[in-house]
């Protein structure tokens, strides 16, 4: 799963330090390609209403496959979508292919791992998603310099095609229709603890459990371990057609609080991202700093470095943190204490914004605009593991049709961020546009607060609906 979204990544994020030379070679403006990464950000979010179902419908092995084949060939369009037009039609179609790297990953990491153990593998996915966006600038750039724009584009779809090779003959399906789920009397003293009476060897734990995990029972199901040939089939076992139900639930699940609150938390700090690569050439590339494709696609490293620091941050130290504050709760988990790691992103997000701005204008040392990079990287590697996880700790059994909605809002930010950068710097400079862009990354980081405060008693607030909503999938055959 990490070697698609590694590749998958880079190929999608290959124009961010070569914005310069490649406005020459296709005649676009830069604005015109901040545009078109904003068309691919929004179809990464709406396409996700096609393929989310369609992954839970007919497997998440096939899903995958399909869309690094299609970003392939995408991929080796890149150098060829002259004008305006085509670079949108050619983003439009990318997002959309690219769609599940946005949500499909995070489903597989509920398919697999238990609670206390989400929190690292879910920094190790993050490390994967905002790390390949930041490691696409190193190399493309020295690619660019040395052999040329058009193998900016063709190196990265030649890396898809051997990932295509290694996902075909090694990622298994981990689809598995759960038979039950802790379901809740619906009386006044209803608790949030599973039903009793389950039958002997169904379980209310995450889906660790495989049907590939050898024998195993679940009720009176026994399973047996495939072979390697079985486990290389593109067919998922069959199930009654919920693609269309699916794409209505998710949007749906954007008015529940807590989806809402998840996505809003993603894309809050997804935006910043979109707002360093659409100005680190500029910036980075013009006086008095006069960096060369290649030395900008460097600096990149720096963000690099904030990805692990915030994968480390967010997966051993939050799974650390959440079992502390369990301990102090007397053993009961709360999602709402995974929140508590935005503290850090709180005080560092506007700190790095005003330093890339600010810094910029008054023509500080690189050195400085380095290390506002690296923090700016470092909040939006912890954006994305402590927002994902959040939604998942809350309603794992309805996540892989909640993230839809998640990627949904944040991706419609991004979208938006896209169009408004350009003109936004434009206008005001760059002191002025980031000392605004540091008190509004403030403001939004600071909404963890309000969930702490009242997360708990929004998620009452659906209790009933949500556990019905699972008991009405149990009935429908989609629970994973």
């Amino acid at each position: 799963m990490c070697i698609y979204v590694w590749f998958v990544g880079i190929a999608n994020s290959v124009v961010y330090s070569v914005l310069v030379p490649l406005s020459d070679a296709l005649d676009l403006s830069v604005a015109d390609l901040n545009a078109g990464t904003g068309y691919l950000f929004l179809l990464c979010g709406w396409g996700l209403l096609w393929w989310q179902p369609f992954a839970l419908q007919w497997g998440k092995r096939p899903t995958y496959l399909i869309s690094m084949a299609a970003t392939i060939a995408l991929t080796l369009w890149g150098p060829y979508a002259k004008g305006n037009g085509q670079w949108i039609a050619k983003n439009v179609l990318g997002g959309f292919f690219a769609a599940p790297i946005e949500a499909l990953p995070e489903i597989s990491v509920a398919d697999v791992f238990f609670s206390h153990e989400r929190g690292t593998y879910m920094g190790v996915y993050a490390f994967a998603l905002a790390g390949s966006n930041f490691f696409a600038p190193i190399i493309c750039g020295y690619i660019n310099d040395s052999l040329g724009y058009k193998w900016v584009f063709y190196i990265p779809a030649i890396f898809c095609g051997v990932s295509f090779l290694l996902l075909f003959f090694f990622m298994e399906e981990t689809n598995y229709d759960r038979k039950t789920v802790g379901i809740l009397d619906q009386g006044p003293q209803a608790s949030m603890e599973p039903k009793a009476g389950l039958p002997t060897g169904e379980k209310t734990a995450n889906a660790t459990d495989s049907p590939d995990s050898g024998s195993m029972e679940a009720g009176a199901a026994e399973y047996k371990k495939r072979s390697f040939v079985q486990k290389l089939s593109l067919k998922d076992r069959p199930r009654k057609q919920r693609m269309p139900y699916r794409a209505w639930l998710s949007l749906r699940l954007i008015s529940w609080p807590v989806v809402f609150y998840a996505g809003f938390s993603y894309g809050s700090y997804l935006i910043w991202f979109n707002v360093l690569n659409g100005t680190a050439s500029i910036i980075l590339g013009g006086a008095p700093y006069n960096f060369s494709s290649g030395i900008v696609g460097l600096s990149y490293l720096a963000c690099l470095l904030g990805v692990i620091a915030g994968s480390l941050f967010t997966g051993y130290v939050s799974d650390w943190m959440t079992l502390k504050l369990a301990r102090r709760n007397n053993g009961v988990f709360e999602p709402e204490q995974r929140l508590w790691g935005f503290v850090v992103p709180l005080i560092v997000l506007p700190a790095s914004l005003l330093l890339w701005g600010v810094g910029a204008a008054h023509e500080v040392h690189w050195f400085g605009l380095i290390v506002a990079m690296l923090g700016t990287a470092f909040c939006n590697t912890c954006g994305i593991t402590l927002s994902v996880n959040y939604l998942v700790d809350s309603y794992q059994d309805i996540s892989g049709d909640g993230m839809t909605a998640v990627i949904i809002i944040r991706n419609t930010m991004s979208f938006a961020i896209g169009y408004g950068i350009t003109p936004w710097l434009d206008n005001l400079g760059y002191q002025n546009c980031f000392i605004s862009a540091a008190f509004v990354g403030m403001a939004a980081s600071a909404v963890f607060l309000i969930m702490i405060w009242k997360g708990k008693h929004f998620r009452e607030m659906y209790r009933m609906k949500y556990w019905n909503l699972v008991r009405k999938h149990i009935d429908m055959g989609m629970v994973h």
